[in-house]
């Protein structure tokens, strides 16, 4: 897909956008991370309070998590000529009642295809979590387990995941195949994708 956007240019556009702000109880502030070199893309769910608050993605125990499910040092993580951090809302969304809300639904149509059309075409994209299934993984029907567990499906560019929030520790427990098996594959695929395997 042709994009007239520049990669500064659009960054710049989406840390200085508002569309939502009538929403966001703690206002705008979009978190993303890019750079047209990144051959690995990790697209989550939402920049949670303490993310908010900090304005660097992924900067709390789910990013912990997801760091070593796919086996990447925080330099490799936070460099944004490997790794791209693209939510699929930019703005932490509020807290509701069981925990943080969706992300907007602006975010993703707004922003995305316009992203992503200037990183590379030969990337990795780590799909992390319900909403980013049912826009990148085709996720129609079933559960994030059913279609976590088709992982081999979506290789060799793309992995889908479960969310790494600590929420979800029950999950973990019931289904204990994603860490013995799927966790080693993405590991190795990260690894070859990086240029280290």
């Amino acid at each position: 897909m042709a994009s007239s956007d520049d990669l500064p240019s659009l960054l710049g556009a989406i840390r200085a956008c508002t569309v939502c702000a009538a929403h966001l109880p703690a206002g705008p502030r979009p978190i993303v991370q890019a750079d047209g070199k990144a051959r690995v893309v990790i697209i989550g769910q939402a920049p949670g309070r303490r993310v908010h608050e900090s304005g660097v993605p992924w900067a709390d125990a789910s990013g912990v998590r997801l760091r070593a499910w796919l086996g990447m040092t925080e330099s490799e993580f936070y460099d944004p000529a490997r790794t791209a951090l693209v939510p699929m809302g930019f703005c932490f969304p509020g807290t509701g009642p069981s925990g943080d809300l969706p992300p907007r639904r602006e975010c993703a149509p707004l922003w995305h295809d316009r992203l992503l059309a200037l990183l590379p075409p030969d990337r990795l994209t780590v799909i992390v979590g319900t909403y980013a299934q049912r826009r990148y993984a085709d996720r129609t029907h079933g559960t994030v387990a059913d279609t976590v567990a088709r992982w081999r499906e979506f290789l060799p560019g793309r992995i889908v995941m479960p969310h790494p929030s600590p929420r979800n520790r029950s999950w973990l427990a019931r289904n204990p195949w994603f860490e013995a098996d799927t966790v080693p594959a993405v590991r190795s695929r990260v690894r070859q994708v990086l240029g280290e395997g």
